[in-house]
């Protein structure tokens, strides 16, 4: 098991993490720039800073607009429409209740006590699920996967699955799409455009993006060809259900064909077919609803997060599901190893990490989820104090979000510190990862940004070939890419003692000077820096430079990996 007592100590005060290369990760200071044969890997990345002086928060009413509007008399079965669209069964009851129309008088009665028990239903289920208490706004906040969705200028983010573009969702409520093959910069408005709790981009296409707001999920179609910077809100499609508000979460197929969405107060998950705007629930009965998605990358998977103590993985082609309930708290976040093998999650209240397998059942099997019995602790993030030339400094608590890269090599984690220590701050933990033939979880260290940012939002780029790129949306505005140069372990290396044939192709891969001659045609014509030698194929671990983390010293780690979230039963869902 892993633990943070085995990192090397963060970088000093005033540097910023620039890369990582050779298994270590380089800082220098904020006007430094990429080594001279790396600056080609970055130069059509923008760098982005968006100041929160500079954007403007709506005011949100949960009542909405009507009292801007002249009052209009409609008759009592389109005011009922509206109520059933806008607030559901409650909504409905609550119009007839209220109606004014004197020949209604027996029906009338009959809703104000059906009210009366749908109030004190609700109360009951509040009492047993208190995040239904909290406004939208508030419940958005509580589930988001920023750390700090209601102050930080940057709510969401997300990459394009296929190319160099991605989107920011923002404080003021636009989202703007950058692109580095252009320098048209479009900006999203729509007013259902409210709260943005989460953004996903359709795979196998080029420009369409769902968007998950506080009354509904917005899908807009951009024309990558076009040269507006302000695409009509007619570009954007409202998908909408009664009770499914506020969305929190979104999860794309790898297909493309099915779009889920996620509520906290919905206990069922809907599929979307976004080209017909049909949906299907996907209920269960308990956990108080659906507050984070996550679509494993082979597509064979869901893993549903709920605001109580037990999370669902859901089989994606007869949709059955498997529940695991947790010990202390609901389950925060968690990230899919790039097969779908393996899921890592974690727990709010805990500063561990848990993994669960699965196995791909074929046969009569097929159709199940096929996940371990028992979740093991792979990763222990408690608090861990490291003694620098610069003093002490603590770092460790809960994890807030994880991403993990294409390549299932590097690991990404945000870390709350702990808010009443001011020595405690948020940051981003980085671990090198194998998943084959035995899971490994190894440190590789800490990211740092500019005095006093803190990291928000952690996504990796889909599609770098040099190794993996890291975006951080930081506290400030800003937002940063950290590239992490390697080759890949999934390319073939080789020993020379182990064969003539061995032997043959390492003479192949180191010319004269120490430089590697075969390794120019993996990385595009970079040169291998003077220091890189042949040790560079061997696992290395990353060398302190100052100080020795305090709990390190003399600890061991266990033999065996604890175990925690025992798996409960199985449930079958058609849609």
């Amino acid at each position: 098991m892993c633990s943070l007592g085995l990192f090397p100590p963060p970088p000093p005060p005033g540097d910023i993490t620039l890369y990582e290369f050779n298994n270590a990760l380089v800082c220098g200071h904020l006007y430094e720039t990429l080594p001279l044969a790396f600056q080609s890997q970055l130069a059509d990345l923008p760098v982005l800073g968006l100041p929160k002086e500079t954007l403007k928060a709506h005011s949100r009413l949960e009542h909405g607009t009507k009292p801007a509007f002249i009052h209009h008399r409609e008759s009592l079965w389109k005011r009922c429409i509206n109520a059933w669209r806008d607030v559901g069964v409650c909504g409905v009851l609550n119009e007839v209740a209220n109606a004014e129309e004197e020949a209604l008088q027996w029906v009338k009665t009959g809703s104000r006590y059906a009210l009366a028990v749908c109030h004190w239903v609700s109360s009951l289920h509040g009492s047993l699920f208190p995040h239904l208490s909290l406004t939208s706004e508030d419940m958005i906040a509580e589930f988001s996967q920023a750390v700090d969705w209601a102050g930080c200028t940057i709510r969401a983010f997300a990459w394009h699955p296929h190319t160099s573009k991605f989107a920011v969702a923002l404080l003021d409520d636009s989202i703007r799409v950058y692109n580095t093959n252009s320098a048209t910069i479009p900006t999203l408005k729509h007013r259902l455009q409210r709260n943005v709790a989460a953004m996903a981009w359709k795979p196998l296409c080029a420009s369409i993006l769902a968007v998950a707001c506080q009354s509904c999920v917005l899908v807009w179609h951009l024309d990558p060809t076009s040269l507006s910077t302000r695409p009509s809100s007619g570009c954007a499609q409202v998908l909408s259900y009664p009770g499914h508000s506020p969305v929190t979460s979104l999860a794309w197929a790898p297909s493309g064909e099915l779009l889920l969405s996620a509520s906290p107060v919905d206990t069922a998950m809907l599929v979307w077919d976004v080209s017909t705007e049909n949906c299907v629930q996907l209920p269960w009965f308990g956990g108080g609803g659906v507050t984070y998605l996550a679509w494993s990358p082979d597509g064979s998977k869901v893993l549903a997060a709920t605001p109580s103590a037990v999370f669902r993985v859901w089989e994606a082609q007869m949709w059955t599901c498997e529940r695991w309930p947790t010990i202390k708290g609901r389950c925060q976040t968690g990230c899919w190893s790039p097969d779908g093998s393996r899921l890592l999650f974690t727990v709010l209240g805990e500063s561990v990490i848990y993994s669960l397998s699965f196995s791909e059942y074929r046969g009569e099997m097929q159709g199940q989820v096929g996940g371990s019995k028992t979740a093991s602790i792979v990763a222990d993030l408690s608090e861990t104090t490291f003694e620098t030339l610069y003093g002490e400094e603590r770092i460790g608590g809960e994890v807030h979000s994880m991403a993990w890269d294409p390549s299932g090599e590097r690991l990404a984690v945000i870390i709350r510190g702990n808010p009443d220590v001011p020595e405690s701050p948020t940051v981003i933990a980085v671990f090198r990862t194998r998943n084959s033939p035995v899971f490994e979880l190894l440190p590789c260290g800490f990211l740092r940004g500019e005095q006093g940012a803190q990291p928000q939002l952690i996504a990796f780029h889909p599609c770098f070939k040099k190794g993996a790129l890291l975006t951080v949306c930081w506290s400030t505005g800003k937002i940063s890419h950290i590239p992490f140069f390697f080759v890949s372990a999934q390319l073939p290396c080789f020993s020379p003692g182990r064969s003539p044939v061995a032997r043959d192709h390492a003479r192949a891969f180191w010319g004269a000077g120490g430089h590697c001659t075969a390794m120019h045609g993996i990385w595009g014509g970079l040169p291998a820096p003077p220091e890189l030698a042949p040790h560079f194929w061997a696992p290395e671990t990353p060398k302190p430079t100052r100080g020795v983390p305090r709990s390190a010293a003399g600890r061991p780690p266990p033999r065996a990996p604890a175990r925690a979230a025992r798996r409960g039963g199985s449930s079958r869902a058609a849609p």
